[in-house]
C-alpha cells in the first residue's frame, strides 16, 4: 500500500497514514441522529507486522459489525441522560435530586461524550477526579468568589480562594447509579452493546455509624421539648418511641392513630411539600406503649379545643402535627422546620445530635433490651427482611446476642465445688504439663 491509495474490503478499508495505518469500517446509520457511523482503529508502525495487525483489526471490526443487532449510536451522553430521566419511573424527590447531580456534575464533565465512547476507564477516572475535588479543578490557584466587581486586589478585598473539597463516597455512588441507569437504558435501546458502568469500580459504601443520644441525653431532650410546649414535646417523644422518619411524622393524620387499639397505621410520607407513600413503599402498623397513648390522647384533645375555639370543625383527616402557618392543622409541620427546631434545641442543651438520631435511639434501645431483629426492623420500616437493620446496627445486635448468651447461661445447671476440693474438670486440666 502507498499513501495515495487504500486497501478496501467490502464495507471496510485500511488507509495508510504518515505513522502507520488506520482501519475504517462502515457500521450503518445512527438510529437517533440519522448520520453514517464508522468504526475506526489506528495501528502504529510501517513494517510488515503492522500491516498484519491492520488486517487483523479490519477483520475484527467487520465481524463486530456483522454480529451486532443494530448500529451503535453516536449520541452524546447528555442526550441519553435526558431520555433516561424522561422515561424512568422515579419518585419526584429522587428525580429532583438526580437532576441536580446531572446539571452540576455529570453534564459539564461527560455530557458531550458519545455514549459509545464511555468506558470503565472513563468512569473510574471521573470518580477519581471527584474524590480529589468535587469541582474537578485543574489544581491551579484561583478565586471562587470575588467580593467586588471590576479590578481590585483580591488579597485586600478578602475574596474567597478555591479550596479543593473531595466529594463524598455516598454522593459518587449516587452519580454512579445515575450513569449506570442511563447506560442500561442505552443498551436496551441498542445504542451501545454493553453497559460499562456494570464493571467500573465505584467507591465502597461506608459502613453506617449511627450515633444515638444516650438515655440521659434523651431524657434531657424530651424534658426540654415539653418545656417549650406540649405539642413539640409530644412530637419529640413520638420520634423517640416509634423511630418514625420525619416525613412520616409530618404526614401522620389523626385517622391513622387508633388510640383504642393503641397502634399507628403508617402509610404516608411528606417529601418536598408532597404527600406520598412511605420511603420503602410498605405500610406498617406500629404498636404504642400506654404512656405514648396517653400523650397522644391529650394532644388530640388540645388540638380539638384550639380548632373549636376559633369556630372551626375538628376532623380525623387533619394532620396530627400542624404547621405554624396553619392553626387548623390542614397542612403538616414542615420536615425541614422540625429538623432545624430540634437542632437548635439540642445545641442550646449542649448536645451534639440531630433529629434522625432519635430513630437510631429507638432502634438501639430496643436491640439492647433484647427485642428480636425482625420486630425492630418492622417498626423502623426497613426493607430486606432485616438485612438493612443488621447492617446499620450490627454492634447493637452483637450486644443483644451477648445478653441472650447470659440468659441462656443463667438457666444452665450450676457447677459448684466444696471449698478446698477441685472438681473433676479442674483436676483434668491440671494433669497437663505446664
Amino acid at each position: 500500500m502507498t499513501a495515495a491509495r487504500s486497501e478496501s474490503r467490502g464495507r471496510g478499508r485500511i488507509e495508510e497514514r504518515a505513522t502507520g495505518f488506520r482501519v475504517v469500517v462502515y457500521a450503518g446509520v445512527d438510529p437517533v441522529t440519522g448520520k453514517r457511523v464508522y468504526l475506526r482503529k489506528t495501528i502504529k508502525g510501517k513494517d510488515k507486522a503492522a500491516e498484519r495487525r491492520a488486517e487483523n483489526a479490519l477483520t475484527s471490526l467487520l465481524n463486530q459489525v456483522n454480529e451486532q443487532n443494530s448500529t451503535p449510536s453516536t449520541v452524546a451522553l447528555s442526550y441519553a441522560l435526558d431520555e433516561w430521566l424522561r422515561t424512568s419511573e422515579l419518585e419526584e424527590s429522587t428525580h429532583h435530586t438526580y437532576e441536580g447531580y446531572i446539571k452540576r456534575t455529570i453534564r459539564p464533565a461527560l455530557g458531550e461524550t458519545p455514549v459509545s465512547k464511555i468506558t470503565p476507564r472513563v468512569l473510574e477516572s471521573f470518580y477519581s477526579e471527584l474524590r480529589r475535588c468535587r469541582t474537578r479543578c485543574d489544581g491551579k490557584p484561583r478565586i471562587d468568589k470575588h467580593t467586588k466587581s471590576g479590578e481590585h486586589d483580591c488579597a485586600e478585598s478578602g475574596c474567597k480562594p478555591h479550596v479543593c473539597k473531595p466529594m463524598g463516597s455516598s454522593t459518587i455512588r449516587q452519580i454512579h447509579a445515575i450513569l449506570s441507569g442511563t447506560l442500561d437504558a442505552a443498551q436496551r435501546w441498542e445504542w451501545i452493546s454493553s453497559n460499562p458502568a456494570r464493571i467500573a469500580c465505584k467507591p465502597k459504601q461506608k459502613r453506617p455509624e449511627p450515633d444515638p443520644p444516650t438515655p440521659a441525653e434523651a431524657a434531657q431532650l424530651s424534658e426540654k421539648a415539653f418545656k417549650i410546649n406540649e405539642d413539640w414535646g409530644t412530637l419529640v417523644w413520638l420520634a423517640m418511641t416509634t423511630g418514625m422518619r420525619r416525613g412520616e411524622i409530618a404526614a401522620l393524620r389523626f385517622a391513622r392513630v387508633d388510640l383504642d387499639e393503641e397502634v399507628i397505621d403508617l402509610r404516608r410520607n411528606w417529601v418536598r411539600g408532597v404527600e406520598k407513600g412511605t420511603k420503602t413503599h410498605q405500610n406498617r402498623r406500629i404498636p404504642l406503649d400506654s404512656e405514648t397513648v396517653t400523650l397522644l390522647k391529650e394532644h388530640k384533645a388540645r388540638v380539638r379545643e384550639r380548632i373549636e375555639r376559633v369556630g372551626a370543625t375538628f376532623s380525623e383527616d387533619l394532620f396530627v402535627f400542624g404547621g405554624s402557618k396553619t392553626p387548623y392543622h390542614s397542612e403538616p409541620y414542615s420536615p425541614n422546620a422540625v429538623t432545624q427546631r430540634y437542632k437548635d434545641m439540642a445545641t442550646r442543651l449542649g448536645i451534639d445530635t440531630h433529629l434522625h438520631s432519635l430513630r437510631h435511639y429507638s432502634a438501639t434501645e430496643l436491640l439492647t433490651a433484647g427485642v428480636d431483629l425482625p420486630t425492630v426492623s418492622g417498626r423502623l420500616g426497613h426493607g430486606g427482611g432485616g438485612a438493612t437493620t443488621l447492617r446499620v446496627y450490627a454492634a447493637w445486635v452483637a450486644a443483644s446476642d451477648r445478653k441472650a448468651a447470659e440468659i441462656l447461661g443463667s438457666r444452665m445447671p450450676k457447677r459448684s465445688s466444696r471449698k478446698g476440693k477441685a472438681t473433676h474438670t479442674q483436676l483434668h486440666l491440671c494433669s497437663y504439663p505446664a
